[in-house]
C-alpha cells in the first residue's frame, strides 16, 4: 500500500535499515496488562481459575530496607515482565538457556479504579542499577550503570522489582510475569486481535507474512507482529514499543467488547488462558484479585493510557537511551501520588505527537540524515512509518506533504521543525505526513523543559488505522 500522497515525490527502494540490534523478545507481557485492566468482567470465576497461577516468592530482604513509601494507600502498582524462557512449550522459539526479559512495564491502577496507566521502560535504558543479593540460581547484581534489563538477568524478578522502585520512587505492590505461549493462548482465546498495516509485511525473521490493511491476527501471527522489527517503520526498538502499545490497546478493546463479555465460553477461555500463562508474587492471591476485579468493573477504556518513559538517545553510548529530565521524574511523581496525566498542560497542538505517523524522505546527499531525524522525532513521541531516499536529489527545500485528512496534524510537526514549507496533496487518502528533508534542513526546535507531551501517551480507544 502506498502512503496515499499520490503527488508527493517518490522514494528510492531498498533504503538500508538501522544498525541491527537483537529483536525484542518480551512483548508477551502486554497481554498481562489486559488481564489486569479488564479483570472486573469475571469476578465469579477467579476462585476457580486461581489454581492455574504459579507463584514466586519475593521477600523483604530481596527488596531492601529503603523502599519508597506508599503515598496513595489504595492505588495499585503492578510490575509486568515478559519472559523469553525457551524451554518446554517455548522451545520452538530458540535454544538459549535460562530466562531473560526485554519487557518491563508498570501498570498503575488509580485509588478510585476509574483510570489506569501503563508505563513502558525501554530495554536499552542506561540507568543506575542498585545492588541485589545472589540466589541459588542467579549471581546477583553489583551497583553500577547499565541497561535496565540486566537486573532480571542477574537477579530475577526480585532484583527487577527493586530496580524499578529505586529508579522511580514508586512503591510496587505486585508483579506478573508471562511467556510466549501464554501470549498466543490469550490472543486465540479472545478470537484474535485487530491491527492495521499501512503496507504488506513479509518478515522472514519473525515468520510473518501479512497483507496491507485492517485485519484480525491469531496468536501465532500476533507474536510475529509484536516481535518483528526491521520490516516496520525505521526498524528501531522504540518504534516497536509504540506498535506493541497499540496492540495492547486493540486487545483491551476486544476483551471489553460485547462479543467477549456476552460470550461465556469465550470469556472463560480468555481467563483460563491468562491464568495458566502468568506467574505472580505470593501476595497476588484470590482475595486481591477479587477486590481488583470488583473495583475495575465498568472502567472507561478511554481512561486507560499508555506511556513510554521520556527518553533520548545516549550521546556517550550509541544505541542506548537515557531518560529525559525533569519529564521522567515528573511522570513518576504523578504515578506515586496517584495523580492524572490528562490534567498536565504542555502547550502543544491539539493533535498530539503520539497520534501522528511520519514518513521521512532524504532529499540531500547527507548519508543517514533521514535515520538521524527519525530518531529525534521518535524521542518526541512521533510514530515513524517509513524511511527512504528521494529519487531526485538534491531537494532544495524541506517540506511537509499532507492530504486533506491530515491537515489538523500539520501544525504539530511544523511547530517542532525549525524550517519547512507545507504542501497539501489534494488526492491523498491518508493521515500520514511525509517530511522531505532538503538542503536547507536546520533541525528540530529545542524541546522545552516544561514540554509534557511525552508524558501523555495515548489511550486505549486509539485506532492504528486512523494514525
Amino acid at each position: 500500500m502506498s502512503s496515499g500522497l499520490v503527488d508527493a515525490p517518490q522514494t528510492e527502494p531498498g533504503t538500508p535499515p538501522r544498525r541491527p540490534r537483537r529483536w525484542l523478545r518480551w512483548v508477551v507481557a502486554a497481554t498481562v496488562t489486559v488481564v489486569l485492566l479488564v479483570a472486573g468482567v469475571a469476578v465469579g470465576v477467579y476462585a476457580r481459575l486461581t489454581g492455574n497461577i504459579e507463584h514466586e516468592n519475593v521477600t523483604a530482604e530481596d527488596l531492601g530496607a529503603t523502599r519508597p513509601p506508599k503515598v496513595a494507600g489504595t492505588a495499585m502498582n503492578v510490575l509486568i515482565v515478559g519472559s523469553d524462557q525457551r524451554d518446554g512449550k517455548n522451545a520452538r522459539y530458540g535454544k538459549n538457556a535460562g530466562e531473560r526479559t526485554d519487557t518491563i512495564m508498570l501498570a498503575h491502577l488509580s485509588s478510585e479504579r476509574d483510570n489506569a496507566m501503563v508505563i513502558s521502560f525501554p530495554r536499552d535504558s542506561l540507568v543506575a542499577l542498585p545492588p541485589c543479593r545472589a540466589t541459588k540460581a542467579l549471581p546477583g547484581q553489583q551497583a553500577h550503570v547499565g541497561m535496565i534489563n540486566e537486573s532480571f538477568n542477574s537477579g530475577g524478578i526480585a532484583c527487577t522489582w527493586k530496580t524499578i522502585e529505586t529508579l522511580t520512587g514508586i512503591r510496587i505492590d505486585h508483579f506478573v510475569k508471562m511467556d510466549f505461549t501464554g501470549f498466543k493462548g490469550i490472543v486465540n482465546a479472545v478470537g484474535g486481535v485487530e491491527v492495521c498495516l499501512p503496507e504488506a509485511i513479509n518478515d522472514k525473521k519473525a515468520l510473518l507474512r501479512l497483507p496491507a490493511g485492517r485485519q484480525t491476527l491469531n496468536g501465532e501471527q500476533a507474536l510475529g507482529y509484536v516481535r518483528a522489527r526491521y520490516s516496520f517503520g525505521d526498524g528501531s526498538d522504540i518504534g516497536r514499543i509504540q506498535r506493541q502499545q497499540m496492540f495492547i490497546a486493540s486487545m483491551v478493546k476486544k476483551v471489553t467488547s460485547g462479543e467477549t463479555l456476552t460470550d461465556p465460553a469465550r470469556l472463560l477461555a480468555t481467563l483460563d488462558a491468562a491464568t495458566q500463562a502468568i506467574t505472580t508474587d505470593q501476595g497476588l492471591n484470590t482475595g486481591v484479585m477479587r477486590d481488583l476485579a470488583s473495583g475495575l468493573q465498568g472502567i472507561d477504556i478511554g481512561k486507560i493510557r499508555f506511556i513510554t518513559t521520556p527518553w533520548h538517545y545516549s550521546l556517550t553510548q550509541p544505541g542506548r537511551v537515557e531518560w529525559v529530565e525533569p519529564q521522567a521524574k515528573r511522570l513518576f511523581q504523578i504515578v506515586a501520588r496517584d495523580q492524572r496525566v490528562d490534567g498536565v498542560k504542555g502547550g502543544q497542538a491539539k493533535v498530539s505527537r503520539t497520534k501522528i505517523e511520519v514518513e521521512l524522505r532524504n532529499g540531500t546527499w547527507r548519508t543517514g540524515l533521514a535515520t538521524e531525524v527519525a530518531a529525534f522525532l521518535e524521542q518526541r513521541g512521533y510514530h515513524i512509518a517509513k524511511i527512504g531516499d528521494m529519487k531526485r536529489k538534491p531537494q532544495a527545500k524541506t517540506a511537509i506533504f499532507y492530504g486533506p485528512n491530515a491537515e489538523t496534524r500539520v501544525p504539530t510537526l511544523a511547530k517542532d521543525v525549525l524550517q519547512a514549507t507545507t504542501r497539501q496533496v489534494a488526492g491523498a487518502r491518508t493521515n500520514r505526513l511525509i517530511l522531505v528533508l532538503g538542503d536547507d534542513w536546520k533541525g528540530l526546535k529545542p524541546l522545552r523543559t516544561d514540554d509534557t507531551e511525552a508524558m501523555k501517551g495515548f489511550d486505549a480507544t486509539h485506532d492504528s488505522c486512523a494514525a
